[in-house]
């Protein structure tokens, strides 16, 4: 009876053991779509517009960082239909543009994690270790929205020198070919075969250390500080250390790109003083971004909230990728811009 009741229980062991080696394996979860409205009040750091210029002459800095500039003639004349005009330089950071990096195509996080079906397939987030597990490969999709903030808020009403419009969608990857296949994105930026080599890859070293003592250095242009390259101009993300690290390289790429393809113009400098003029080798100096997406990076850090293109995201990124809800990322984008205030003839077409 006893050898029996052992002869049962094998056959129930057997047939367990079989079960579970026959059952399928548990499919991989696809990314979800997390996501917050921007609140402009509490979500924006504010004192990212701050140093004011007025005459070439520091009104207000508040401790923030800029570049140089601002020196020679405070004054300033611009010509267009009619007479020409007469104004005063005036320099700022203007909070502009809105990036997101998602992993779920057609995800958009700033409206709330709303997630699209335009019948359009595309690439999702993709992550993976090379077999010697000491660097890691992913895949974004990106968005780019137009977000004026002072304008729309109404902050100061009729100036020419800030852009007037809304928020709205401006670019999705997801409807761009080049944007996950390295081959084609070489049309955009032939010169990228030049910078594929270590010689390159060692010198962005300088470009890392100028980025986090300031800003970054205009000369390295293939370079994106400390968070690696700035070829190719895709959503691939060679080096992955970190969430917030790749989603800060893909913004400066995302940039970079819109410049080479007319998308996005510059405003500062003497060249913009009387309106905004075509840059397709983007001035890396000219943009400072702040995280607002999944944690909104308001606490100050040496007095600042907000940072240059290629600074190390050791500080600002610690704590802020959060499993599951929290592994998309947005930015809000302050641009340097030059204005002849006064000028009726400075508003012109704004990319």
């Amino acid at each position: 009876m006893r050898g029996l009741l052992r002869w049962i229980g094998g056959l129930l062991l057997g047939a367990c053991a079989g079960l579970v080696q026959a059952a399928p394996p548990a499919a991989t979860s696809s990314p979800t779509c997390q996501g917050t409205f921007l609140n402009p009040i509490t979500d924006v750091c504010w004192s990212c517009m701050f140093p004011i210029k007025v005459g070439g002459v520091a009104l207000l800095s508040m401790g923030q960082e800029d570049t140089g500039g601002g020196g020679g003639n405070p004054f300033c004349f611009c010509t267009g239909p009619g007479l020409p005009t007469a104004g005063i330089k005036v320099e700022f950071w203007e909070p502009a543009r809105l990036f997101e990096a998602v992993r779920k195509p057609h995800c958009y996080p700033s409206l709330g994690g709303v997630g699209l079906d335009p019948g359009v397939t595309a690439p999702s987030h993709n992550q993976k270790r090379i077999a010697d597990g000491e660097q890691a490969l992913s895949f974004y999709q990106a968005h780019w929205y137009t977000n004026p903030i002072m304008y729309w808020l109404e902050v100061i009403a009729d100036d020419p020198c800030l852009e007037q419009g809304s928020f709205d969608l401006a670019y999705a990857t997801e409807f761009d070919p080049l944007w996950n296949d390295t081959v084609l994105s070489f049309v955009l930026a032939p010169e990228s075969a030049l910078f594929a080599n270590p010689l390159a890859k060692a010198a962005c070293a300088a470009d890392c250390v100028s980025a986090t003592m300031g800003f970054p250095l205009n000369t390295l242009f293939w370079c994106v500080g400390c968070q690696g390259s700035m070829y190719p101009l895709t959503g691939y993300v060679a080096q992955h250390v970190g969430g917030v690290q790749a989603s800060a390289l893909l913004a400066a790429r995302m940039a970079n790109k819109l410049h080479k393809q007319g998308l996005m113009w510059a405003g500062s400098g003497d060249s913009g003083l009387c309106g905004f003029y075509p840059q397709l080798l983007m001035d890396k100096t000219n943009y400072k971004m702040q995280l607002t997406f999944p944690v909104p990076q308001t606490a100050k850090i040496d007095g600042r909230c907000c940072q240059p293109i290629g600074r190390t995201t050791v500080d600002y990124g610690a704590g802020k990728e959060i499993p599951y809800i929290g592994e998309d990322f947005a930015y809000q984008v302050f641009r340097k811009r030059s204005c002849c205030s006064g000028s009726a003839v400075w508003q012109t077409v704004n990319p």
